[in-house]
């Protein structure tokens, strides 16, 4: 599950007034050897005050930045770009679809726990007010989390692209040599060996920030007993396993969003033509709040509204964007269903509130179910326009108001074969080849993706390795580090592969490199090294304007040739491995780290000293589990630690087990949690 941009200053956030069902001194916080808390309390609403304080004490700072980002007060503390996420805010008009809807739409239990996590992230504020960012930040309510949570899941269904497309004038935007990256395993008892369901949680997300996932244990004695990860201000977990079941998340790419430009009026540039008439964009002037050199500057700025939703008004013309997630705020009470979830039936009827606007989900019980589903709010649509282009904005005939139901969604349950995956691709490929569905049957406005990835057709070569799947196999595959036989980025670079060495004596030594290596992104590669600085520099080319979709012979040349430099420049030779190349940085502390875009445990890294990068996106929370008899067996491992403050012993203390591709034993198990406990306390 993948999220993203200048907009990742968007987590899932929360809320405030003291709830009367919570009562801090009932609450437990047991933290484990590794940091991690484990919640116990005896209602819903006080283990969701009881999560609010225990991630406050690990990552106060993110959670906060996550509600200035809901508030539309980011600009008050980080400046320009603060100021325009704040924009974005209001012209989406986050907070009045959560105004005009929270009373009819959010169940009463729901609202409870609410109440209950924004007291306790408000108590934790209060209790430690030389960490609070602004002063008039807090108190925050049940509807700031909500409106936040809006916002990012219309930045994950397209708002932020569409956006930067009609602002810069580019549609759409340049082809990348990038892949990015999220897997979803899962096997039953028809192909492991020892009869257990499998599955494998690996969403390849950003290592650091306020979408990086953070670990945690929610139980309360109204049936919430779940492990797994929620980004920073989170009040459920949003992928993990519970004593029955369980489920992963990868990003999907169906069309969610449409773009429209309007007919303006040559006389009157705020009005727009709608089924022949001239309607009036309505305007609204908002205000922001700009941190500049110390001070915060009042900056006016007008936000427009067309039937269509919200519109910008550019020098190209006006545009509008229209989404289902801008029309939902339930999304964070479907998760929490799905948490609570005792069985398959449970689960899909919390799928079936619709109210998470897209993601893959991969679901697993103790049942023996295995379940895909590429999940969507996505509109039911006019078949006589093209969708993916932009639309006519002058009738009602693009206006769609309805959504598909659950099961027009293509969804795979229990199949022959025994397993379904998905790894940001195709839903028509979830299975084996014979169990899979067709994209015909499914309306084409729908636009489900039907490409495969380097990380898809590798699990494809791996599985058909075996007829019978121990879990040993399971863990080989979703450790594994081999790109498949046919490459499948989005720019062809197969011509890299196919020079001859004695043909350009003058870089003879990396053609030989890179035309030896096997593919393989473990730490002690040369060519996985090599690899990478090549694919970093096409990535950087492609966003600054190159559009080339197929690296020719001669550019295969160029791009050699500056990796060669690149190598002698920063480490005197041309025989660097990929340990030497890229590290896992947290800190002081540095460890050679596998991994490179779209393998199967991919990284991709960023810029770092001398030379050398870090990894920055893919490889982070991991969680597998084996539903046994006797309950879930469960390891996990998170790629730096529980917490994010540099002077805790839980800083960087998984970063070993992580590169070393290693994992830590985790339980539910209440028993075995307290009498192994490192630590018991109360939030206050």
């Amino acid at each position: 599950m993948r999220i993203y941009s200048l907009f990742a200053f968007m987590l899932l956030h929360a809320t405030t007034v003291v709830s009367q069902d919570v009562n801090p001194s009932t609450i437990d916080i047991v933290r484990d050897k590794w940091g991690v808390p484990h919640i116990y309390a005896k209602t819903d609403a006080a283990v969701a005050y009881g999560l609010a304080w225990a991630n406050s004490e690990d990552d106060f700072k993110t959670i906060q930045q996550g509600f200035l980002a809901g508030k539309a007060m980011l600009g008050s503390y980080s400046g320009k770009s603060g100021a325009t996420v704040d924009y974005i805010v209001q012209l989406l008009q986050c907070r009045k679809i959560v105004e005009e809807r929270y009373e009819k739409d959010i169940a009463t239990d729901y609202k409870r726990v609410l109440e209950g996590y924004a007291a306790g992230i408000n108590a934790y504020a209060k209790a430690h007010p030389k960490e609070v960012l602004l002063k008039n930040l807090f108190p925050v309510t049940p509807k700031d989390m909500l409106a936040y949570s809006v916002l990012q899941l219309a930045i994950s269904s397209g708002a932020d692209k569409a956006l930067r497309e009609i602002t810069s004038g580019t549609i759409p935007l340049a082809p990348q040599f990038a892949s990015g990256g999220s897997n979803a395993y899962a096997f039953n008892s028809k192909i492991t060996e020892d009869g257990n369901v499998y599955l494998a949680i690996n969403s390849h997300q950003p290592l650091e920030g306020p979408v990086a996932w953070y670990e945690a244990h929610l139980a309360s004695e109204e049936g919430w007993n779940i492990l797994g990860a929620l980004f920073p201000g989170a009040p459920s977990i949003l992928h993990g396993c519970n004593e029955n079941l369980g489920w992963a998340h990868t990003v999907n790419y169906p069309d969610k969003l449409d773009v429209y430009q309007l007919e303006l009026n040559p006389q009157n540039k705020l009005q727009y033509k709608f089924d022949g008439q001239w309607e009036q964009l309505k305007t609204t002037r908002i205000k922001l709040r700009v941190k500049i050199a110390g001070l915060k500057i009042g900056v006016k700025k007008n936000i427009w509204e067309s039937k269509y939703g919200p519109t910008l008004v550019t020098d190209k013309g006006a545009f509008a964007i229209r989404t289902g997630a801008l029309m939902e705020i339930r999304a964070l009470e479907q998760w929490y269903r799905m948490n609570k979830a005792r069985n398959f039936s449970e689960f899909k009827n919390a799928l079936s509130m619709l109210a998470i606007p897209g993601y893959n989900i991969v679901y697993a019980d103790r049942y023996d179910t295995i379940f895909h589903i590429s999940n969507g709010k996505i509109p039911i649509r006019n078949q006589s326009y093209e969708w993916k282009n932009t639309l006519p904005g002058n009738t009602s005939k693009t206006l769609w108001t309805e959504f598909h139901s659950f099961d027009d969604l293509p969804l795979v349950l229990n199949p022959n074969s025994g397993y379904v995956f998905n790894s940001n691709h195709s839903p028509f490929n979830s299975t084996a080849s014979l169990d899979n569905l067709t994209s015909g049957r499914y309306d084409q406005t729908m636009g489900f993706e039907t490409n495969d990835n380097n990380r898809s057709l590798r699990f494809m070569e791996l599985i058909k390795q075996y007829p019978r799947l121990s879990y040993e196999n399971f863990k080989q595959i979703k450790y594994d580090l081999q790109l498949p036989a046919k490459l499948a980025y989005e720019t062809n670079g197969d011509s890299l592969f196919l020079l001859s060495p004695t043909d350009h004596p003058a870089i003879a030594d990396v053609i030989q490199t890179l035309i030896s290596w096997d593919h393989k992104a473990d730490i002690n590669s040369a060519g996985a090294a090599l690899f990478s600085i090549i694919y970093y520099q096409v990535v950087k080319e492609q966003q600054q304007g190159a559009s080339y979709r197929y690296i020719s012979k001669r550019k295969s040349l160029e791009l050699l040739q500056f990796a060669r430099e690149y190598l002698l420049a920063n480490f005197g030779r041309t025989n660097v491995v990929l340990g030497e190349y890229q590290k896992l940085v947290r800190g002081k502390k540095e460890v050679a780290l596998p991994g490179i875009p779209d393998v199967i445990s991919a990284m991709r890294s960023g810029s770092f000293e001398n030379g050398k990068v870090k990894g920055e996106q893919g490889e982070s929370y991991i969680e597998l589990v084996r539903f046994t008899p006797q309950g879930p067996e469960i390891e996990s491992v998170n790629c730096y630690g529980a917490s994010n403050r540099p002077d805790s012993p839980h800083y960087a203390d998984q970063m070993n087990l992580f590169v070393q591709q290693k994992t830590k034993p985790m339980t539910l198990d209440k028993e075995k949690i307290f009498w192994e406990a490192k630590r018991i306390y109360h939030p206050n």
